[in-house]
């Protein structure tokens, strides 16, 4: 950690945190009260709840996706905050914010305690010797235990390898719902004011060293973009001073440099960025007049270069093809069906996520896409469709890679609490998958924490499974861990076969209730179909093709007995995240703005049961 020494020429006016948290643990909703009830903004100023959430699927899904920079006014004291993403996908993103600041606010749920990925992300802290702060939030939460979470917490940091001052850390207790802090554990002891925060903060937190005087060194650690100003770089000015209109020098990722001029550089304040005319050491700035600026790049005067160290980005570990939508329903719903907008529009999202890969295929109207995990291409999907697009997914596959001479596959970190009673069926299923237990440990309640280690190409469409085998109790996080050698003699996968409709048009109650025996239907009655789509999942190992909108014959004779009602029983509504967990080698995902379907590559009955053969016929083979 930075010492504190008296010869060193502090910025005091600030300091920069970031606030790490496992997902759904409150820091979004922290911010939102740092920001309401600090100087920062006018008081007829309406702020939204989570407003840091500026993504509509972050504000839907409760998580932070892409990380935030705001800023608070504080007792004539700036506090630039980073708010970070709290689920494994994003992890690359977190320790790149790392980079900037000097401290972190660690939020913890004051019930469920420290969670993997809080490990993940602190641990990324703690070797940055970053001074870190502990929020115990939502301690009037039933069931709220905050001293023993205090006390895992420290086992945590000692786990982790925290050195002495580290170990060292303040505690504030909050409930950042309701707006209270305080220094104590009893909740009614609860103060309406986050002032113990923000006056722990100024106190504990070091303040940027100030060598403003010094030659520039301003890195770049995230992207964005819009269309007037280009592609933007987002980080800190580690040293000197930057202004507008200075010439100044990029040193790029290949050793090569690249002279430009500086366009504007905004600061943060509250939830806006604000158009500076200059900028100095220990800032977090914004800067644009650089077309093809990236991440972990050096802007250094034009006759000073020095590069900073090189920061990492997370490489892509699945793939999926993305395909123009081709299906007998293509063009109903959506906007942006075109080739052209896909490609224009997968472009575009280059220009911000460096954990993101395009790749053209020689199928025209195709495109791999690879990222960092089910999670990231599948929110990169549901914003597509958003915005009127209409797409057509691949079932997900993993990257595989040579490492030293061996073919090797992405293997990651599982952590699984679940109930004791599901233990067995949770090590059973994990088995399954080549997943290898590292440790098991019961953590009272009636529950218990296992860890593995498993490929990731077990755990595509592992988690609706999971959900179900443990009776929706199961909690199960992943991060990755390392490329090992691949798993041999072992293809994982949907062992069921589906229900495939052999007819378009629109489904009928009377057509299911002949069909729902043979499996879980994901359709109810009066829904468009088409032959090739798939509408339920078979009990059986194989496919079986269904008629599904075939309606009652009426005739003038009432048969004898009573006359019931059609009914069907409750068909599975499949998310986007289910729907491409589901997915065969031979199946693909359709997605409009309305919709979500499921569907055969080969539409064709005939044709399809053809290609079935004589892919049975070359395996035997």
């Amino acid at each position: 950690m930075e010492g504190r020494n008296n010869l060193t020429k502090r910025r005091e006016d600030i300091r920069n945190i970031a606030i790490i948290a496992h997902v759904d643990h409150g820091k979004t909703t922290l911010v939102n009260e740092m920001l309401k009830q600090s100087d920062t903004l006018d008081e007829h100023y309406q702020i939204q709840d989570r407003a840091m959430d500026t993504n509509a699927i972050e504000k839907e899904r409760g998580i932070t996706i892409l990380s935030k920079n705001t800023a608070v006014d504080y007792d004539g004291k700036k506090i630039n905050i980073l708010d970070t993403p709290g689920h494994a996908d994003f992890g690359g993103e977190v320790e790149r914010i790392m980079k900037m600041v000097d401290g972190v606010l660690l939020v913890v749920d004051a019930y469920e305690g420290t969670m993997p990925q809080t490990r993940f992300v602190l641990k990324k802290a703690l070797e940055q010797h970053l001074t870190p702060i502990v929020v115990i939030n939502k301690i009037d939460r039933p069931g709220a235990r905050p001293e023993e979470v205090v006390d895992e917490v420290l086992e945590l940091f000692i786990e982790l390898g925290a050195d002495d001052s580290q170990l060292d850390f303040p505690v504030i207790y909050a409930s950042a719902i309701n707006g209270t802090s305080s220094y104590d554990s009893d909740p009614a002891k609860q103060e309406h004011t986050m002032n113990p925060l923000f006056d722990t903060i100024l106190k504990t937190i070091p303040a940027p060293i100030d060598n403003s005087d010094e030659p520039l060194q301003f890195q770049v650690a995230l992207l964005d973009y819009n269309d007037y100003v280009g592609r933007i770089g987002i980080g800190r000015v580690f040293r000197g001073t930057i202004k507008i209109g200075d010439n100044v020098t990029v040193m790029k990722l290949d050793g090569s440099t690249k002279n430009f001029r500086v366009t504007k550089i905004f600061g943060f304040m509250g939830l806006d960025r604000v158009e500076v005319q200059e900028a100095k050491a220990g800032d977090l700035i914004a800067v644009s007049g650089m077309e093809d600026i990236y991440v972990g790049e050096t802007v250094c005067p034009v006759n000073h270069e020095e590069a900073l160290p090189l920061l990492r980005i997370d490489e892509p570990t699945l793939q999926m093809m993305f395909l123009q939508n081709n299906s007998p329903f293509a063009g109903r719903e959506g906007t942006e069906v075109t080739a052209r907008k896909i490609d224009e529009r997968l472009r575009r999202q280059l220009h911000t996520d460096v954990s993101l890969k395009v790749e053209d295929t020689d199928q025209a109207g195709a495109w791999m896409v690879s990222g960092r995990g089910e999670l990231h291409l599948s929110i990169l999907v549901e914003e597509m469709r958003r915005e009127g697009f209409e797409l057509q997914l691949s079932r997900p596959e993993v990257i595989y890679k040579n490492v030293d001479g061996v073919n090797s596959e992405p293997f990651e970190e599982v952590t699984i609490d679940t109930p004791d009673q599901y233990v067995g069926s949770v090590i059973d299923a994990m088995s399954q998958r080549k997943g290898d237990m590292k440790n098991m440990e019961s953590t009272g309640n009636g529950q218990t924490r296992l860890i593995f280690s498993a490929p990731s190409r077990g755990l595509i469409g592992f988690s609706t499974e999971f959900l179900s085998m443990t009776g929706g109790y199961g909690i199960m996080n992943h991060t990755y861990e390392e490329y090992k050698p691949v798993v041999k003699n072992w293809e994982p996968g949907r062992r069921s076969g589906a229900l495939v409709s052999i007819n378009q048009g629109q489904s009928t109650t009377y057509s299911l209730q002949s069909v729902e025996d043979r499996g879980q239907l994901f359709i109810g009655a009066q829904v468009d179909v088409y032959e090739g789509m798939i509408v339920g999942e078979s009990s059986r190992d194989q496919d079986i093709a269904v008629t599904v909108t075939k309606g009652k014959n009426l005739t003038n004779t009432r048969a004898s007995g009573k006359d019931h009602a059609a009914a069907i029983k409750t068909p599975k509504a499949m998310s986007l995240e289910q729907s491409i967990e589901f997915l065969n080698e031979d199946e693909l995902c359709e997605v409009t703005p309305k919709n979500v379907r499921l569907r055969k590559k080969i539409l064709d009955t005939n044709e399809r049961k053809k290609y079935d053969k004589q892919r049975k016929m070359s395996k035997k083979a």
